[in-house]
């Protein structure tokens, strides 16, 4: 899914659904149907009036019965629950589990605090993106990862590979894919108020970034205080027998201000928390630095390299980039993927990879890489949608400013 796309097929689809007949569009729907893979949450959706797309090989919802817009706005004022199963969480063990996620990732595992996590990227031989993933050192000999739906074959293959040439030379590590496990993400500011009434465990005294295993209406659960949208929340891994019942606890404690939110919210969300979304803003041939994530290359490892492509990396960390992702408010239509962005004399300087009308703030809000030195706030730029131009400028991100649970 490209783009803002997720936002524009949530509205093309509610379009669809108002004016087609329901039946013609089952039919044609299901042979792809057929072949999608269900989270353990599919049937709740339906009941709740989930629109169901296809989306990286699952069948997963849009929205549901608010629009996308309300849905957005609701997350910042109340809360979202999301059904994020199709993620991939994976753990890997032994005493040589760290130092062989190095060579693979750009963060400092080895720093890391137990219990402790961060935003980290999979890098290829040239520097450039494989995936990124959200790593969390759970004990010296364990470390949990979630990465992401569309990238999981490719990413497993390429753990695997590096694995077994790993322990063909003695290396002490293994992995478990928690496919037994489903995946929610509370986010907004009832989600730490409600899930406090599900567990005994004092949530206060767990900030962003941090990871605890505990009881969670029952269940023994993996918590990470994370998430997608820019809000304070968790992520919350569940065996995925209990993940209905906990998903209908969530939102029965929060007596109906938390809603369930589907995938055009969830891009929206992200893109106002100025959030990189993989196969559009990040990919093989885009390294960290240009993707203004060079704050997520452990200090240790600036100066040590030691993970795939670092030489490129560490080079560019030196030199500056030749390319940098930046933030652009526009006027007109929403720009979306792939849109020209131009200078004053109407010269390509760079592209759009994200766009679309931002629900909280009211206005256009895009993302994109431009030449360095053109990447400054403040710059004015013109930007091509549909063939004709229109004034933009040069902004900081995130748009929205992010309320992540940091000690104070």
């Amino acid at each position: 899914m490209r783009g803002g796309g997720l936002w524009q097929l949530g509205q093309s689809i509610t379009r669809r659904l108002a004016q087609a007949d329901k039946k013609a569009v089952a039919r044609r729907c299901f042979a792809s149907e057929a072949e999608l893979k269900k989270t353990v949450l599919y049937d709740f959706h339906i009941a709740h009036g989930g629109k169901m797309v296809p989306f990286a090989g699952w069948s997963m919802p849009i929205q549901y019965k608010d629009s996308i817009m309300d849905s957005t706005v609701n997350c910042r004022e109340n809360g979202s629950l999301f059904d994020v199963s199709h993620m991939c969480g994976l753990s890997l063990k032994g005493k040589d589990c760290i130092p062989f996620l190095e060579k693979l990732v750009i963060a400092d595992v080895a720093g890391l605090a137990p219990g402790t996590g961060t935003l980290t990227v999979f890098t290829n031989e040239k520097g450039g993106a494989i995936d990124d993933s959200v790593i969390t050192k759970v004990k010296d000999d364990h470390l949990y990862l979630v990465v992401n739906a569309g990238c999981r074959d490719k990413d497993l293959a390429h753990i695997e590979e590096h694995m077994k040439a790993y322990k063909s030379k003695g290396g002490d590590v293994s992995w478990h894919i928690h496919d037994e496990r489903s995946l929610l993400a509370l986010q907004g500011p009832l989600a730490a108020p409600v899930l406090q009434h599900l567990t005994k465990d004092d949530l206060s005294k767990l900030y962003f970034g941090e990871f605890r295993i505990l009881e969670i209406n029952g269940a023994t659960c993996f918590l990470t205080r994370t998430g997608y949208t820019g809000e304070d929340g968790f992520e919350i891994s569940v065996p995925s027998e209990n993940a209905v019942d906990l998903a209908k606890a969530i939102l029965e404690k929060s007596e109906g201000k938390v809603r369930l939110t589907g995938l055009g919210a969830r891009d929206s969300l992200r893109l106002e928390a100025g959030l990189c979304l993989y196969g559009n803003d990040m990919e093989q041939h885009v390294t960290p630095v240009e993707a203004g994530l060079t704050w997520a290359i452990g200090k240790r490892r600036r100066s040590e390299g030691g993970f795939l492509g670092a030489e490129v990396i560490l080079k560019q960390l030196g030199d500056g980039p030749s390319i940098r992702r930046v933030g652009f408010f526009s006027s007109g239509p929403p720009a979306r993927g792939h849109s020209e962005v131009q200078d004053d004399k109407a010269n390509k300087i760079g592209e759009i990879t994200s766009g679309g009308f931002s629900p909280c703030l009211k206005k256009n809000i895009a993302m994109g890489y431009v030449k360095s030195g053109s990447h400054k706030a403040g710059t004015k730029v013109k930007i091509v949608v549909r063939g004709k131009s229109y004034d933009g400028v040069v902004t900081k991100m995130p748009f929205v400013p992010t309320k992540y649970y940091k000690p104070s």
